[in-house]
């Protein structure tokens, strides 16, 4: 676990900072395994000591990365639901999420691959953060379903699907766009997205 000390000073916290920083970066890299805490202290330029005097081993500093993170986004989330201007603004939040998680491909790197090798952390990030996340977009979902915005549909699988579609989208400059993408061609990935989780692929009916 982290070790917090009460009244920690600003110089203590910076160096906690950059030691997740560092872990981020490298466990984003190497691999968590891949990765030692002499690495981890020459990447954060701290020594291996100051490593074991903010945190009590190896596996703590990824717990934290991963699960500090995923607040941070469920934070921009919560703040984007919030000041949608209409249930149908989702092109705003896909293009926002496109960018903001695309700065966030080594958090998420290290989630997707290390969480599968350690229940633990897994089970921490399912429970502290990404149940919260459905929680938040299906009640979302939800009020727009009893207000005759959206049909009526089972909210959470609503929820899950539009979670996943933002998740891919922070990956898309990498996997699904080419590399220098224009802001345009983002523009338009997000408003395509959008599209079909508004509306779907079927043809309307004639």
């Amino acid at each position: 676990m982290m070790r917090t000390v009460p009244g920690s000073s600003s110089t203590e916290i910076e160096t906690q900072t950059r030691i997740l920083t560092a872990a981020r970066r490298l466990f984003a890299r190497r691999g968590y395994d891949g990765t030692t805490t002499r690495d981890l202290a020459q990447e954060a330029g701290v020594a291996e000591g100051t490593i074991f005097r903010h945190f009590e081993n190896k596996k703590a500093i990824l717990v934290e990365v991963a699960t500090q993170g995923w607040i941070e986004i469920l934070t921009d989330l919560l703040t984007e639901l919030s000041e949608m201007g209409s249930y149908k603004a989702i092109a705003q939040v896909m293009r926002r999420r496109m960018l903001n998680l695309h700065q966030n491909a080594d958090l998420l790197r290290v989630c997707f691959m290390e969480a599968q090798f350690h229940p633990d952390l897994r089970e921490k990030i399912q429970t502290d953060v990404i149940a919260k996340m459905t929680d938040v977009a299906e009640a979302f979902f939800q009020t727009a379903m009893d207000q005759g915005i959206y049909r009526r549909m089972n909210p959470r699988i609503v929820a899950q699907v539009f979670l996943g579609m933002f998740t891919i989208a922070g990956f898309s400059r990498d996997t699904i766009m080419p590399d220098g993408s224009s802001p345009q061609a983002m523009l338009e990935m997000a408003e395509g997205m959008a599209d079909i989780f508004l509306n779907g692929v079927l043809a309307p009916a004639s």
